[in-house]
């Protein structure tokens, strides 16, 4: 009887604990976070648009694929959220590389993830804005694959590098492109009440 009751002591004070502590934290509030993940995905409004231009990309037997490389970036969630898409045509003008991303920030951790989807993989990327650009990483066992980006006078210049530990980093991919114009995707073209 007296364990019993000893265990319904601490199974109490821990409910009690966990209820002040929820309380002291407040209550999550929509609008607030939706009002922060506006404001943080404004420092990325800068890829805004269409960009196209040349690309490579390193094969597995040492040469490289050089595709047409085009971006679309825009706003979605009423900027809450940004959307990229990226497409690399090969000469013949047909899509050889298509890939999609979503960035968001969450309020909580006070973080940027790339969602990204392409050549049948997906995942979640931290992605690390900068003054002119931004990085992203994907982790591949001991190997990372580090993007940098650069963004500047209306041209955007990225490299893709697999680092190793030890070692030089391989620079396997490269693309310059200028932006071409302004867009409403994906925004643009919502399908109406009515």
């Amino acid at each position: 009887m007296r364990i019993t009751r000893l265990a319904l002591s601490a199974v109490a004070l821990v409910v009690t604990l966990v209820g002040l502590t929820a309380g002291a934290q407040g209550r999550y509030d929509p609008a607030a976070a939706v009002v922060a993940q506006k404001e943080a995905l404004k420092v990325l409004a800068f890829l805004d648009g269409t960009w196209r231009g040349s690309a490579w990309t390193a094969t597995p037997d040492g040469g490289k694929h050089t595709p047409i490389q085009t971006e679309r970036v825009g706003p979605l969630l009423d900027g809450a959220v940004r959307v990229i898409e990226g497409r690399g045509y090969d000469a013949e003008g047909k899509v050889a590389f298509n890939a999609f991303a979503t960035v968001s920030f969450d309020p909580a951790t006070k973080g940027y993830t790339m969602h990204s989807y392409a050549m049948g993989r997906s995942g979640d990327y931290v992605l690390t804005p900068s003054a002119d650009g931004f990085v992203w990483e994907v982790p591949a066992g001991p190997m990372t694959i580090r993007y940098t980006a650069t963004v500047k006078d209306g041209k955007w210049h990225e490299v893709g590098d697999r680092i190793m530990p030890g070692k030089e980093p391989v620079r396997f991919f490269e693309m310059a492109l200028e932006r071409i114009g302004d867009t409403d995707w994906p925004a643009g073209g919502a399908v109406p009440m009515k």
